[in-house]
């Protein structure tokens, strides 16, 4: 079993986002040991690119702080080794396939392997074209992570038929940032899922309210939240840990309860 599974052996899982290096990486450290201390059962880390496309403003102003801060791949990296010191829960990456690309994706997953992560999101990358990445994570025991869009509709079969890990769910059309309503029929999507593999499936993109992602976590497995977690970093900076921890207190608390 992969290490991913585990975080949804206990029940709906709440999966947090942080852009590393925003403000810092010293904050970046705090504030993922204050959300795996308040319930977060798989932590996603943002790797910083100079051209999110899939994020909105809020994690973009992020991925600039970082890069303006001087964070790399590489130190990305030794931040992972030193947080495995301690922390247990399934860590994955969350970047663009240039990134990974650049720094050569044999190179790439052999770090990710040698520093603990458990598997990558590519949300840039097409189904048709995962196999040059696929199969080198595969060597590496890193899950590649496929993404399930409302626009994915006749392909779903075929996605959670080669799915490794978990099944990110996209709940919304556009980029990521918190939304108002998810009107996506994200129980339909499931259906199909659960009819070609038993991996578990979270929803992410616009959710930010404990009763948004107690209602995601009740048609699917869990719930990801990454914007609403930037604006607390984007509001306490380096203050942030306390902070993020009592949110995702609030929202795990939101999707067992």
């Amino acid at each position: 079993m992969s290490n991913i599974r585990s975080a949804f052996a206990n029940g709906k899982a709440f999966i947090p986002f942080i852009t590393c290096g925003d403000p810092d990486l010293e904050t970046t450290a705090k504030v993922v040991r204050a959300a795996a201390e308040n319930g977060a059962d798989l932590i996603e880390l943002g790797i910083p690119f100079s051209d999110p496309t899939a994020e909105g403003p809020v994690i973009q102003g992020a991925n600039i702080r970082a890069l303006a801060g001087g964070v790399t791949t590489d130190k990305v990296f030794e931040l992972v080794k030193e947080l495995r010191r301690d922390i247990k829960i399934p860590l994955v990456f969350m970047t663009y396939a240039n990134v990974v690309y650049s720094y050569d994706a044999e190179r790439f997953m052999a770090r990710c392997c040698e520093a603990g992560v458990d598997g990558v999101i590519l949300p840039d990358l097409p189904f048709e074209e995962k196999g040059e990445f696929s199969a080198v994570a595969k060597q590496y025991g890193v899950d590649l992570i496929s993404l399930i869009a409302p626009t994915s509709e006749n392909r779903i079969a075929m996605i959670a038929k080669e799915a490794e890990g978990f099944i990110y769910i996209v709940s919304s059309l556009g980029v990521t940032g918190v939304r108002s309503e998810i009107s996506t029929d994200i129980g339909e999507i499931v259906k199909v899922i659960r009819e070609n593999t038993n991996i578990p499936c979270a929803v992410g993109f616009g959710i930010s309210k404990p009763e948004q992602a107690a209602k995601m976590a009740g048609l699917s497995d869990g719930a990801i939240v990454g914007s609403a977690i930037i604006r607390i970093l984007e509001q306490y900076g380096r203050d942030a840990a306390p902070y993020v921890g009592e949110y995702v207190k609030s929202m795990k608390e939101a999707i067992i309860s």
